[in-house]
């Protein structure tokens, strides 16, 4: 499932690799189980990036769909940017709305 290009974030593969480099320190915050993609999960997700910018996700063995799937939607929903798909672990930027309340300053 291609992502779409109208989301207006544009990485550099410099930016993405010093994201992932944050990302490996940081604890998955939301689990995905067998209900997959809810509203509910996508509210909270989009509410998450909007405090903690980066954000990593884990998905649970009950849950049918795959990473890049489940990362591709919750990215298209949430309007973020996904960084990377490792396996049962999806990780997911979106600078803060207000630039003072940026704390990741992309390179």
């Amino acid at each position: 499932m291609p992502l779409p290009a109208d989301r207006g974030i544009d990485m550099t593969s410099k930016q993405r690799a010093y994201l992932k480099g944050l990302a490996m320190t940081i604890d998955p915050i939301f689990q995905i189980g067998k209900s997959s993609v809810t509203p509910e999960l996508t509210a909270a997700v989009a509410e998450a990036l909007e405090a903690r910018e980066l954000i990593k996700l884990s998905i649970l063995k009950n849950c049918l769909d795959d990473g890049k799937s489940v990362a591709a939607v919750l990215a298209e929903r949430t309007h973020s940017e996904v960084v990377q798909v490792i396996g049962k672990k999806i990780v997911l930027y979106k600078p803060a709305k207000d630039e003072k309340k940026r704390k990741i300053v992309l390179p």
